[in-house]
C-alpha cells in the first residue's frame, strides 16, 4: 500500500485494483495493524487488507468540534430527568475507533441530540450502570426503580426518561410497572435500534417523542419508540403489554392484545386509549421485593417433562410455561404426559403458570379435555398475560413472604390486574 496522510475522522477514498470505496477513515484496533477500516455512508464498517490497497486519497479533513461546556437552561421549558442504563441510544460514535463510548452528561446529549433540548431542560442525568440489556437482571431493575422514585418525587421534575438497550427492555418495563407504586408522573423507557452515526438512526425521533411523553398526563410506565419504519411518529405503549417483535426494525416494539396509549409526534400527542393520569400530590413508593428462583420454559413437541425436575432440584419456586395454542401441554394420550410431573411438583409447593406461545390471544383451560386435566393439577392459566410479564410478576409476587406462603394467595395475586397486564378485550 502506498503511504497516506489520512487521519482518523477524514473522509477518504480507498482504491483497490478493481473497486473504490468512500467513507470515514477509522483508527484500526491495536491487534489489526494490517487492516484499514472505513465507515461507509450506510453506517456499517468495512475492512481491507493493506496489501490489497492501491491508494488512499483524502477527500475532506475531519472537522474539529468545539466542546460545549455549558447548556443554558430556558426557564420557559419544563424540566425532566434521564436515567441512562446503556444500549445504542446512550452511546456516541467515536470516528477514531469506529466504536462507541457512553454519553455521560447533558453536554454530551446536546451534541448528539440537540432537538431534545428544544422541548425540555435535562436537569439531571443518573447513570446507575452502563450495560447491554441482556446482561441485566432483577438487581438492575431494583436500582432503576429506586432512582426513578427519587426523581419522580422531586417537584421540579415533570417526568423521567430511561434510555435502555432493546433486547430486554420489555422485561424492565414490566418490572418497573410492578416495582413503582402510587405513580404520580410518566416513566418513559426509550431506545435506539440503530446507532447515531447511521442515516437511518431512530434515536433522535424516539428521544423527542419520549420527552413529549414525559411531559404528558400519562402517569404510567411506558415504552416510546417508532410506530412505523418511517420517521413520522411514535407510539406510547403500556409497560406490561409491549413486546419486541423484530430484531432490527425501527418499529420493533408493538402493543400485544391492546391498543397503544398514545400516538406521539415531536410537537404533539394524541391519546388513543385509557390510562392513569398525572397527580403531583402523590408520593411514589417502591416495592422491589423479588424472588430470583423463577424461570420461563418454552414447550416444544416431544419435550420430556423431566425438565421440570431440574428446576425442582435447583430449588426454583415458580415456573412460567409457554404452552402451545390455548395453553396446551401433552396430557391424556401422550406417551410423555406432563400430568404426573405437574401434579407432583405443584403438590410440593412449586407455582406453575401457563401462558401461550402465540403472540396474540389468550389461554383457556376449559375448551379441551387435555386443558381441563392440566388445569386440575393446580397450574394457573394467565389469560392474555405476556410470558415476559408473567415471569417478572411471578418473581415479584413470590418475593413477598406474606403472599408466597399461601399457594391460593399467589394464584389470586397472579390473576389480579395490578398494572394493566390483563386486557378484557383483545385488540389487534
Amino acid at each position: 500500500m502506498a503511504k497516506t496522510n489520512a487521519q482518523p475522522g477524514d473522509l477518504v477514498e480507498v482504491s483497490l485494483i478493481k473497486n473504490s470505496y468512500r467513507g470515514i477513515f477509522l483508527e484500526s484496533p491495536e491487534d489489526e495493524h494490517g487492516i484499514v477500516l472505513l465507515k461507509l455512508d450506510s453506517g456499517y464498517n468495512i475492512g481491507f487488507n493493506k496489501k490489497d490497497i492501491f491508494e488512499i486519497k483524502v477527500l475532506k479533513r475531519a472537522e474539529e468540534r468545539k466542546e460545549i461546556t455549558e447548556i443554558r437552561k430556558d426557564a420557559k421549558k419544563p424540566n425532566i430527568a434521564i436515567i441512562m442504563t446503556g444500549g445504542t441510544i446512550a452511546n456516541k460514535y467515536d470516528p477514531k475507533t469506529g466504536g462507541v463510548a457512553p454519553l455521560t452528561s447533558p453536554e454530551d446529549l446536546f451534541k448528539f441530540y440537540p432537538e431534545l433540548f428544544e422541548i425540555v431542560n435535562v436537569t439531571k442525568i443518573e447513570i446507575p450502570f452502563m450495560k447491554a440489556s441482556e446482561d441485566m437482571d432483577f438487581r438492575d431493575w431494583q436500582k432503576i426503580a429506586k432512582i426513578s422514585a427519587q426523581l419522580l418525587n422531586d417537584p421540579n421534575i415533570k417526568g423521567v426518561m430511561i434510555t435502555h438497550g432493546t433486547d430486554t427492555l420489555h422485561y424492565t418495563a414490566a418490572a418497573l410497572s410492578f416495582f413503582l407504586k402510587n405513580l404520580n408522573k410518566p416513566v418513559v423507557l426509550t431506545y435506539s435500534q440503530r446507532s447515531t452515526d447511521r442515516a437511518s438512526s431512530d434515536a433522535s425521533l424516539n428521544l423527542e417523542c419520549a420527552a413529549v411523553a414525559a411531559l404528558s398526563d400519562i402517569a404510567e410506565v411506558v415504552v416510546v419508540g417508532h410506530a412505523s419504519l418511517n420517521d413520522d411518529y411514535c407510539y406510547s405503549l403500556r409497560g406490561t403489554k409491549v413486546k419486541k417483535l423484530h430484531s432490527s426494525r425501527r418499529d420493533a416494539f408493538k402493543p400485544v392484545n391492546t391498543k397503544p396509549i398514545a400516538k406521539i409526534w415531536p410537537d404533539k400527542i394524541e391519546i388513543v386509549s385509557g390510562h392513569d393520569t398525572r397527580d403531583n400530590k402523590k408520593k411514589v413508593k417502591t416495592d422491589t421485593k423479588f424472588e430470583e428462583k423463577v424461570a420461563l420454559i418454552k414447550f416444544y413437541p416431544g419435550q420430556d417433562p423431566g425438565i421440570l425436575d431440574f428446576y425442582a432440584k435447583n430449588k426454583y419456586r415458580g415456573l412460567v410455561i409457554e404452552g402451545s395454542g390455548l395453553g396446551h401441554l401433552p396430557a391424556l394420550t401422550s406417551r410423555k404426559s406432563w400430568l404426573p410431573t405437574l401434579k407432583r411438583l405443584i403438590a410440593k409447593g412449586m407455582v406453575i403458570c401457563m401462558t401461550t406461545q402465540c403472540i396474540h390471544g389468550r389461554v383457556d383451560p376449559y375448551v379441551y379435555s387435555n386443558l381441563r386435566a392440566l388445569e386440575k393439577t393446580g397450574a394457573v392459566y394467565l389469560e392474555d398475560m405476556l410470558s415476559e410479564t408473567a415471569l417478572v410478576k411471578l418473581g415479584w409476587i413470590l418475593g413477598h413472604k406474606e403472599w408466597a406462603k399461601n399457594r391460593e394467595e399467589v394464584r389470586k395475586k397472579m390473576l389480579e390486574n395490578i398494572s394493566g397486564e390483563f386486557s378484557d378485550r383483545l385488540e389487534e
